[in-house]
Parts: structure tokens; sequence; C-alpha cells
């Protein structure tokens, strides 16, 4: 119980004077609640705040990254090919990106709990049609409804923890948020395979479906309701308008997205593959690397977030730890392409770990945009994450299926060479942060207020 006080306690600072304890809302005005102070207030942060939306996260994650326990199975089932089960689990992606900017307005109009309580029955359908389909088209479409019904899951939680906690607790409770949705990554692997092979892949959707509903339920029952303010919202194209013309977001966004992007096509994905046809592993041997890099995710998103912190008080921005998290995963990619004599498991890994520097992003951004438009700013962010993950995890099957398979299995070239085609547009990336002007990427507000380029 000591530990989870703990962990609370990184939502707030230890002392709370009871006339803030409740931060005011700029365009938002919360249902009548007490203000709170000392342990029944960090209760009320954590049951009422972090777990509901924490909990819808790390569903988002599962639902997310199962395809690289399942894909071998639903191939078997459907007859489908790399090019087809690539586009098959990324077309999650993009209906989740479509959806962002959308959600992102919604969320500062509306408040999370409100946008979740509508998305979420969307997610539980496209479950449930997933698993009763046996074609192409009808798993297109239930995928597609996934994905676009858990797309406000990381942004909804963003919004809740910005408009509760100050601005220098973000970077940190941002990455213990990420980290439950590593948990998520964590419970794709081993797990879901026993799940796999209890259920089959059709009951483990169902039973997905299930628990979706029942965090529905959780969000409905104990997160507080946000109704519209006194104060008029900033108009959603206005308010997005703001972010999409400040430069500051574009120093940041196709780093970020690169990184990230990339993370989160090959650990839904193409990890597996890569250890099966590249590494030549059994299964067991690739369910740990899944979780291999599932833990990297949850140890990257926890200590990154600390890091951040640390680092800010000594003159190292967030955004300069994110740079150095990108650097750190091309050179990582470089080394399974040229296939460095390491262990797998460690690569990838370090691989995981750079998901979990999403929150980074998100944190940056906090620095930038003040709170009623804070929903547009992460829902922007968000969807090029996602935009580039599909593009990634897209391009990757197409590349991939430009060679013949031999045995059920593609050329370990045909790997090699999609990712090498990939680390070009994350060092461009890369580069144009750097070459931007040092008050120009360094999150200080009278840099980063003005106008694009």
């Amino acid at each position: 119980m000591s530990a989870l006080f703990r962990l609370v306690t990184l939502f707030h600072p230890p002392v709370v004077r009871r006339e803030t304890a409740l931060r005011p809302i700029p365009t938002l005005v919360t249902t009548p609640v007490p203000a709170l102070v000392g342990r029944r207030h960090l209760w009320r942060l954590a049951f009422g705040v972090f777990f509901p939306f924490a909990s819808a996260y790390y569903l988002s994650y599962v639902f997310r990254t199962i395809n690289a326990a399942s894909a071998s199975r639903i191939t078997g089932d459907i007859g489908i090919g790399a090019a087809e089960i690539g586009l098959l689990t990324a077309v999650y992606f993009l209906t989740f990106a479509a959806a962002q900017l959308p959600i992102g307005a919604a969320l500062d109009r509306f408040g999370p709990r409100g946008v979740q309580l509508v998305l979420l029955p969307i997610a539980i359908a496209g479950a449930v049609m997933f698993a009763a389909s046996d074609g192409m088209a009808p798993l297109l479409i239930g995928r597609a409804l996934i994905g676009f019904g858990v797309a406000g899951c990381l942004v909804a939680g963003l919004k809740a923890l910005v408009l509760w906690l100050p601005k220098e607790r973000l970077a940190c409770v941002n990455g213990c948020f990420v980290a439950m949705g590593a948990l998520g990554a964590i419970s794709a692997t081993f797990p879901a395979d026993a799940l796999l092979d209890a259920l089959g892949w059709r009951g483990l959707f169902v039973a997905l479906a299930v628990a979706t509903f029942i965090v529905a339920g959780s969000i409905w029952w104990f997160a507080p309701a946000v109704a519209p303010g006194l104060a008029a919202p900033v108009p959603g194209m206005r308010g997005l308008g703001d972010v999409l013309i400040n430069r500051g977001f574009w120093r940041i966004a196709p780093m970020s997205a690169c990184c990230i992007g990339t993370a989160f096509a090959l650990q839904g994905l193409w990890v597996s593959a890569w250890l099966t046809d590249v590494g030549g592993l059994e299964r067991a041997a690739v369910m740990q690397g899944l979780l291999a890099m599932a833990v990297g995710l949850f140890a990257g998103a926890l200590l990154l977030g600390v890091l951040a912190g640390r680092l800010r008080r000594h003159g190292i921005t967030t955004q300069g730890l994110l740079a150095a998290v990108a650097g750190a995963s091309m050179l990582v990619q470089i080394a399974l392409v040229l296939r460095v004599p390491l262990p797998p498991e460690l690569l990838w890994a370090l691989l995981g770990a750079v998901g979990g520097a999403t929150g980074l992003g998100f944190a940056s951004l906090g620095e930038i945009f003040p709170k009623d438009i804070a929903g547009r700013a992460n829902g922007a962010l968000n969807m090029l994450h996602i935009g580039a993950a599909f593009l990634v995890q897209t391009g990757i099957g197409f590349v991939v299926a430009l060679w013949p398979q031999n045995g059920g299995h593609y050329s370990a070239d045909a790997y090699i060479a999609a990712l090498t085609l990939n680390l070009v547009p994350q060092a461009a990336s890369l580069a144009w942060f750097l070459m931007a002007p040092a008050g120009a990427r360094t999150g200080h507000p009278g840099a980063l207020a003005g106008k694009a380029d």
C-alpha cells in the first residue's frame, strides 16, 4: 500500500493548499467537487483521473500489438500474405490517425470522459466484428473500427493529466501513463499466446471486447464529469490553426513522428516476423523477443519520464532528450541492419524503450501551448505518430513482399532493405530538428509562440 501511495504522489506536489487543490480549467468547468487535501486528494486523482484512463490506454495497446502474436494464426485461417497482413494490421493506424484532430477539438470542448464514452463502444463493435469475420473486407472494417474506437485513449488521458496536474509534473506522470500502455504490450506476448491457445484468435477478440466494456464502465463511474464552461471555448478550427502554424510544433513533430511511429510499427507487427525470418527463431524464442521489447517499453516510459524531470533542473530540455532518444533509436536499427552480433532481445528491448518516449513529445507540447488547446495540440502530434506508424508498417509489408517466399518465410535481405529505407526519413527529421536555431527548439515560450517560417 505504501508503494502505491508513493506512485500516486507523483500526481501533485506533497503540500497542497485547499484553494489550489484542483487547478482551474480555462474553458471547462467540472461538476462541483469539494477541494481535497492530503492523501484523500491524491487518491481522488489516482482513481478518478489516472487509472480509468490508463486502463483504456492499456487496452488500446493490447489492440495495437496483439497482431504480432496472432498474425500467423490469422494468415493461416484466412490465407493472406505479407502485404495483406501488413495492410490489415496497419488500417488500425489509419483510422486512429484520421480521428486525432476531431478528437482533440472534442476533448477541449467536452472533456475526456465524454469523448471516451462515445468512442469505446465503437471499439467494442469493431472487436466483435473482427472476431466474426471470415474474409479480408470485413476484417479490414472491424480492424478500422477498433482503431477509431480506441483513438482517444492516449490523448484523453493526457488531456486529463494536463487539466489536473502542474506542468512540472507532466513529463514524469506522462511517463507513468505510457508505462501503463506498455503493460498492454507485455500482455500481448506470452499471456496473449496462452489465450490464443485456449480461445483462438476469434475468442481472444471477443474477450477484448468484454474488457473494453468493463473499462468504459469504470470511466463512466469513476472519472469526473466535465461540462462546457461559462467561458467560451476556443473554436475548433481557430485553436487547431494556432497549433498548426506554430513553428515550435513543426520543429518537434517530424522527429517525434518518425521516431515513435517506427517503434509502434515494428512492435505492432514486424518484430515477430524479423525474429522468425531473419533470426531463425522458434515460436517460444519469438515470444521472448516480443516480451523483451514490451519490457523495454515499460522501463523506457518510466525512466525517460523521471530522467526528463531531473534533466530539466540542469537546463536540458525535454525536446533535447527526445532528440537523443531518436538518435539512439537509429543506432539500434543500424545494428539490426548490419546484423551486429548482439543478443536480439537486447536490441529489440532498446527499440521498445524508444516507444516509451511518447510522453516526452507530449510533455514538450505542454511547454508550448496553453491548456485550453492542449487537446488539439496532443491530437495533432498523435495523428502524426500514428500516421507515421501506418506508413512504416504498410511500407515494410510491401517492400518485404517484393522478395519471393521460401518455405513460408521471406528473405533476410527483404527485411534489411525495408528497415534501411526507413532510416532515411528518421535521419532527415532529426537533422531538421538539430538545424533549427537554438531558440526555436528549446521550448522557450517567446521563441515558440510565433508563426511558421
